[in-house]
């Protein structure tokens, strides 16, 4: 079977799948009327709530990221790569984050738009630079919390601040630590694969985009869905309460907040009005701890850069953010 028979083969399965989402969504009400679901435990039910709740608020992005993707993959070569990107590395980290702060991306839709460029040759610390600013530092998330904040300039001033500079940071200690796209096998050898279709009719090619796209939306939406269920479980499972009580030292507070972003897996678009709420709990440098870290790394997320870069790479990655954004926040006290 070709590539493009399973492409087809995984198309049909998606909207299989799309089609009972739907009806349950259309029938959900007459389904709930039922004597045998009152037997089903309340806490399965909110699993499920929140479960298509972060699929449905991530998959537009996700969608957008694979457009993006194809794109790079069939209409950007090699050598616009070679052209763009400087040799300096703190130059490279610097136009990766500021790239990044202009591009409105969600944390899960950055990865399959990172993955491609690593592929393509762009250094894998410009890459992370790309993968942190993106998510949390462009024009609709930076005004979404000066809205969420009740049109307060200066938390969403500080979130673009510390997380710029801490993205930077990252990316720096990166370049120092890693060589090598950091790819795994599989996606290694595809990143060989060279595109030489600059004389193939623009039709030809915008076609090929979309079956780039289709391929990689399935690639990463299989990790987006298991990403997204253990987020839920996890919400539903462990008691957020319990993880607020921790929280009385400055220290401590900005822990659970960070945990907090973890687990709960909020878009970037939407974050701001959750950590809002938690003005009358913590400190506003704990909250600002939730504004950066979530959007830099989450439980869904970790899935995701888990299924295209090697496990060691994403763990230690992982730890650079917590360090470091940790510190930059404690600068704050």
């Amino acid at each position: 079977m070709n590539r493009w028979a399973q492409t087809s083969l995984l198309d049909f399965t998606g909207l299989l799948a799309a089609a009972v989402v739907v009806y349950f969504s259309l029938f959900g009400g007459w389904v709930m009327k039922q004597d045998f679901i009152s037997q089903i435990p309340a806490s399965l039910l909110q699993l499920n709530t929140i479960f298509l709740s972060i699929l449905i608020e991530a998959v537009p992005f996700v969608l957008i990221g694979v457009l993006i993707a194809g794109f790079i993959q069939i209409f950007v070569t090699e050598e616009h790569i070679e052209k763009w990107i400087p040799q300096n590395k703190f130059l490279a980290v610097t136009m990766s984050c500021v790239v990044g702060a202009c591009f409105p991306a969600c944390e899960c839709g950055i990865v399959p738009i990172v993955r491609r460029l690593v592929a393509k040759g762009v250094p894998i610390y410009a890459g992370v630079g790309f993968l942190l600013t993106g998510p949390l530092i462009n024009p609709i998330v930076i005004f979404s919390t000066y809205m969420a904040f009740g049109n307060d300039l200066k938390i969403a001033g500080m979130r673009m601040a510390v997380g710029f500079i801490a993205a930077m940071i990252i990316s720096l200690f990166v370049s120092l630590l890693f060589n090598g796209n950091q790819l795994k096998e599989a996606h290694h050898h595809e990143a060989a694969i060279q595109t030489k279709n600059r004389k193939i009719p623009f039709s030809i090619r915008f076609w090929d985009m979309l079956k780039h796209s289709i391929d990689e939306f399935f690639d990463m939406g299989k990790y987006l869905i298991l990403g997204a269920f253990f987020a839920a479980f996890v919400q539903t499972y462990v008691s957020a309460q319990a993880l607020l009580q921790v929280g009385e030292g400055w220290i401590s507070s900005t822990l659970v907040m960070m945990g907090l972003a973890f687990i709960l897996s909020l878009c970037s678009e939407a974050d701001a009005f959750i950590g809002a709420s938690f003005r009358n709990i913590f400190p506003a440098t704990s909250i600002l701890a939730f504004l950066v870290y979530g959007p830099m790394i989450d439980l869904k997320n970790t899935f995701m850069l888990l299924s295209v870069f090697k496990m060691k790479f994403v763990l230690q990655l992982i730890a650079l953010i917590t360090i470091i954004v940790f510190i930059c926040i404690s600068f704050l006290n």
